[in-house]
């Protein structure tokens, strides 16, 4: 098949989009499939990223809110660009914009739509969910909601990365949901890369010796991933526990955490990790990866840190609960700093963890090409 992902927020600059891409290109091209990431950028170009894998960029404005995007302005030029590709299956890598220029698009393959976003989990049940029931605040956001039903039934599959984003979809009335789990790189997290000289060294950094416990946070400095409610239980476990905690990241609310951190010698900030291998290696350190947030749509880091053997604490909400099954750790309520404690004192010291087995990214893709494929034939026999 000839693959078109039509995707907003592709930057070469890095990021989890950027990631994902580069492992579909991998994938697909590996399978036997022709990728093509259709992606805004400065400049029309084509960037040949090996046999059957390419990234073709049409000159657009950048994203105002994030200059490190950009966004496609014309749907003449998409629909245009998309006619002359005649892909046999096109993706839609957002539900914003470029999902309904997609969906407009008149051409006859099918289609998908990737939720790689939650906004509603992101920001308004963050805003307003103290306030106001989740019922109210759906319906506060009806045009957000009208806009996925809508455009839903021009798509073949809504796909989403948990189980959990697939059901409230659906329950709202969006059409086609379907579940396709991602996963990690295969061969880069075990727990044989456990270091226990590093682990010493970021214990040091914490300034705590080599027999106390070791927590680790990953992911940007956002305000959607509620650093300081981890930061928050941390604090709480480590007043009477020697416990640690790093948290690698960068973003816009780092003075926020930094405020939050307020000089606990026993808490350390680091920019993150860009070698792969040493971040490997950092993960399957820990004792246990901490996360905040309960609107992601898969969380990268608990997969990674399940492959590592590392148990994950983390909200009973969003994309992260299904690495928490199985024994791969535990939930807390989300939102909660004093139910995050608890979890993290049961998972040091009050419960025995056993590795589990991680799905990968060449799962995943295999699941959703095969997913396409199905498509694919359905369209040529009704043709």
């Amino acid at each position: 098949m000839r693959i078109v992902d039509v995707c907003a927020f592709y930057t070469p600059k890095g990021g989890g989009v950027r990631t994902y891409v580069e492992q579909k290109l991998r994938v697909g091209a590996a399978l036997g499939h022709e990728i093509i990431i259709l992606a805004p950028g400065d400049e029309d170009a084509v960037i040949e990223c090996g046999p059957n894998a390419r990234i073709i960029t049409l000159k657009n404005p950048r994203f105002p809110l994030d200059r490190k995007y950009w966004y496609f302005a014309s749907a003449p030029q998409l629909h245009a660009a998309l006619d002359e590709l005649q892909p046999d299956f096109v993706e839609a890598a957002s539900p914003w914009r470029s999902a309904r220029l997609v969906a407009d698009w008149a051409g006859d393959a099918p289609r998908s739509m990737i939720m790689h976003a939650d906004p509603l989990s992101a920001y308004a049940y963050r805003w307003f969910g103290q306030v106001f029931a989740r019922r109210t605040i759906d319906w506060q956001f009806s045009v957000y909601w009208d806009h996925l039903r809508r455009h839903s039934r021009s798509f073949d599959h809504v796909v989403c990365a948990n189980s959990s984003l697939t059901r409230r979809l659906a329950d709202g009335g969006v059409a086609n949901t379907v579940t396709v789990p991602m996963g990690v790189q295969p061969g880069r997290f075990s727990p044989q890369n456990r270091d226990p000289a590093l682990r010493a060294q970021l214990l040091a950094a914490c300034d705590l010796p080599e027999d106390a416990r070791l927590l680790l946070g990953v992911g940007r400095l956002a305000a959607e991933k509620r650093w300081p409610l981890v930061l928050d239980a941390v604090a709480s476990v480590s007043r009477d526990r020697p416990v640690g905690f790093v948290l690698f990241g960068e973003g816009r609310e780092q003075r926020t955490v930094l405020k939050h951190i307020a000089g606990n010698p026993h808490v350390r900030l680091f920019e993150p990790e860009r070698n792969p291998d040493t971040f490997a290696r950092v993960i399957a350190s820990a004792d246990a990866l901490v996360h905040g947030s309960e609107a992601e749509t898969f969380c990268m880091v608990a997969a990674e840190a399940r492959a590592s053997g590392v148990p994950i604490v983390v909200p009973d909400e969003g994309g992260a609960v299904d690495h928490a099954a199985n024994g791969g750790g535990l939930t807390y309520t989300a939102c909660d700093p004093a139910a995050a404690a608890r979890a993290i004192v049961e998972v040091l010291f009050e419960r025995e963890h056993y590795p589990q087995a991680a799905r990968t990214s060449d799962d995943h893709f295999a699941d959703l090409f095969a997913l396409y494929e199905t498509s694919v034939r359905r369209e040529r026999r009704a043709a």
